[in-house]
C-alpha cells in the first residue's frame, strides 16, 4: 500500500493480520517445499512428507535448488551491471532468501526498482524482508498470481514503483514448470512480455527431464499427487518461451552452465540440476 504522506511504500500490517488457516499448513505447497530443498524453517509436516518422498525417487532437488538460486543472482547481476537495468518485476517471488533480487540489484545500482509478486500467503507474511529497499530505490510486494497478468500489469503497486515506458527485466523463476498446458503458459508468457518496451528483458528458468527423465517424471507425478501442477519441459519446449525474443549468449542452458562464476570449479552432473535457464532482450 502507498502512504499517503510520502508517496512511498510501506508494510499496513497485512501479514500481522494474516489469518493462520490460511496457509493450509495440511497441504504440501511449491514454495514451503522449495524452502525445505534450500535448508530453510518455513515449512510444515505436509511439506517436508512431499519433499523427502520427491527426494526419493530425485535425492538431487537440494542440488537443483541450489544452483536455481545461483542463476538467479548471476543473472540479476548481468542484468544490473552489464546492461544496466534499473526495473525488475519478479513474478512468483517465493520464500526469501538472502540475497534476494533486489538485495543483489541494488547492491550493483542503488536506484534499482523491484515489484515482487506471488499469492502465497507465507510469502505474503513474510513480505516486509521483500521490503527493505535502499533509500535511493524502492520495492513493493503484489499479491497476485502469474495467471492474472491484468492485475499485475494494471496494479497500483506497479505502477507506482516503476516506470512501464521505460526497460524492465521480467523475472520467471521456477515457476512455469508449475503451469499446466491447460493454462497455456506460452501465452501468459508473451502478455507480460508485449507489455514491456523494447530493451527490456526476459529471466526465465524451468525444469526439463531432458537428463534424467525416469526421476523427473517421478517427482512431477508425486507433485501431481498432492495437488501441485508439475511439467518437466524439453529444451525445445523451454525455447518457446523466448520466440521473438534476441537470446543473450550462451542462450538456453542448464542454470549451472549459464555463465558461471567460476568455469574451472567443480560443477554439479546435468541430471543432478535439470532445469534450464536463459535470459532474452525484447527487440
Amino acid at each position: 500500500m502507498i502512504d499517503s504522506s510520502t508517496g512511498d511504500f510501506r508494510w499496513m500490517n497485512s501479514a500481522d493480520r494474516l489469518d493462520p488457516a490460511s496457509l493450509r499448513t495440511d497441504v504440501p505447497h511449491t514454495a514451503r517445499i522449495y524452502d525445505f530443498y534450500l535448508g530453510g524453517k518455513d515449512n510444515f509436516s505436509a511439506d517436508r512428507q512431499a519433499a523427502e518422498q520427491t527426494l526419493m525417487v530425485f535425492p538431487h532437488a537440494p542440488i537443483a535448488a541450489r544452483q536455481n538460486r545461483g542463476f538467479v543472482h548471476r543473472a540479476t547481476r548481468f542484468l544490473a551491471g552489464e546492461v544496466g537495468i534499473r526495473q525488475f518485476l519478479d513474478v512468483g517471488t517465493g520464500i526469501p532468501t538472502s540475497p534476494n533480487l533486489h538485495e543483489v540489484a541494488q547492491g550493483i545500482a542503488a536506484e534499482s526498482r523491484v515489484v515482487y509478486v506471488d499469492n502465497d500467503p507465507i510469502v505474503l507474511a513474510h513480505a516486509r524482508a521483500l521490503l527493505t529497499s535502499t533509500p535511493e530505490g524502492k520495492t513493493a510486494y503484489l499479491d497476485a498470481d502469474l495467471r492474472e497478468p491484468d492485475k499485475v500489469l494494471s496494479s497500483d503497486e506497479l505502477h507506482a514503483a516503476i516506470d512501464v515506458t521505460r526497460p524492465v527485466a521480467l523475472s520467471l523463476i521456477a515457476l512455469l514448470h508449475f503451469v499446466s498446458d491447460s493454462d497455456e503458459p506460452y501465452a501468459l508468457v508473451r502478455r507480460y512480455v508485449e507489455a514491456l518496451p523494447s530493451g527490456s528483458y526476459l529471466a526465465l528458468t524451468h525444469g526439463t527431464a531432458d537428463f534424467a527423465p525416469e526421476g523427473i517424471e517421478r517427482a512431477a507425478e508425486i507433485y501431481r499427487q498432492r495437488g501441485i501442477p508439475g511439467t518437466a519441459r524439453t529444451r525445445v519446449e523451454v525455447e518457446r518461451f523466448f520466440e521473438g525474443l534476441e537470446l543473450v549468449d550462451p542462450g538456453i542452458e542448464l542454470v549451472h552452465r549459464w555463465r558461471p562464476d567460476d568455469p574451472n570449479a567443480d560443477a554439479p552432473a546435468d541430471e543432478q540440476v535439470s532445469v534450464y535457464g536463459g535470459i532474452a532482450r525484447i527487440p
